[in-house]
């Protein structure tokens, strides 16, 4: 049990880390290839930051334990708006002048309405999963052809600030990215092997395990990159990466641990976690957007709500684990 803390620990530790090096490494590679920065900042960093959920899910799946990379993948979503949305607001109002974040929410919303009618009927197959893959690919291609052909905007700016203030060569960017995604696959593998010791020591599912200390904890890159933007202003830059990180988990990280290992989903994943998720997301867009689509700002109060809604969530999660 100590070691299997231990390595939580050390997992969660070293796959920040790494996976901050390799999202640089992978920004400063695009830039030097001549990606369009609009594309850096919704692809690469938007998504990148998703890479801890992406190698802890394989892993996990890999292992036989796909409930932990459900619960990874869904448990981020809501960790990233109530948690980290909310705590961001509360410390700062988040202004939303992006017009790619305007488009991207909705999108967002309706991606998680197609991964609940997957749910309906109690299971993941791998025909899911590959659905999931390929509406994440057409939902990349559209991205990139909207990044390509888009003008100039807030989020482009931002993504510009970002790469001027972090230069790197291009052999120092590559090696970035191949150390950064090399420790990607080690710490997921001790994470889940001392997240699944630890379930099973407790007696509490893996489902749970994911949604609450694996999520939390491969969110953390998500909440850096949340605190820092908003110290330098950078408002778009924390919606870009929050809806990037949704998408990615919702179709890449979900999708990908069906394929390599179906699961059957408990009633309580359709009626609670995705529930809760998908009420998030479209509060977000409320949020930001508004019924009319002229709101430009997530207030304090709006922080304090999602705050509360997190808290309220991780307490009836941590009271079915003491029940049991």
């Amino acid at each position: 049990m100590l070691m299997a803390g231990a390595a939580i620990v050390a997992g969660l530790v070293l796959l920040v880390w790494s996976a901050d090096r390799f999202v640089e490494g992978a920004a400063a590679t695009a830039k030097h290839l001549g990606m369009p920065s609009l594309l850096i900042g919704m692809v690469i960093i938007g998504f990148g930051t998703s890479a801890p959920e992406l190698a802890v899910s394989a892993m996990a799946a890999a292992d036989g334990n796909p409930g932990l990379a459900l619960g990874n993948g869904y448990g981020s979503n809501i960790t990233n708006i109530a948690l980290i949305v909310g705590l961001t607001a509360l410390i700062a109002p988040i202004a939303v002048h992006s017009q790619v974040i305007r488009k991207e929410l909705p999108l967002l919303l309706v991606l998680t309405a197609i991964a609940g009618a997957l749910l309906l009927n109690g299971q993941l197959s791998r025909l899911d999963g590959w659905i999931l893959l390929a509406v994440f690919t057409a939902v990349m291609g559209w991205s990139i052809f909207q990044g390509i052909r888009g003008k100039d905007d807030n989020l482009t700016s931002e993504t510009d600030a970002e790469l001027v203030a972090h230069p790197m060569p291009l052999k120092v960017a590559i090696i970035w990215l191949v150390v950064g995604l090399i420790l990607l696959i080690v710490s997921s593998r001790l994470l889940v092997w001392g997240a699944v010791t630890i379930a099973q020591s407790l007696g509490v599912s893996d489902l749970i395990i994911g949604l609450t200390i694996v999520a939390i904890g491969t969110s953390l890159p998500e909440l850096a990159s949340a605190l820092a933007a908003v110290k330098k202003n950078e408002h778009d830059l924390i919606l870009g990466n929050i809806v990037g990180s949704g998408i990615f988990n919702t179709l890449a990280v979900v999708g990908l641990a069906a394929v390599i290992e179906p699961l059957t989903v408990d009633p309580e994943v359709l009626y609670r976690d995705w529930t809760l998720m998908a009420a998030l997301t479209l509060g977000l867009l409320l949020m930001a957007v508004g019924i009319t689509g002229k709101r430009k700002l997530i207030s304090r109060p709006d922080g304090a709500l999602l705050m509360i809604t997190y808290i309220g969530y991780t307490g009836y999660l941590a009271s079915t684990i003491i029940v049991s």
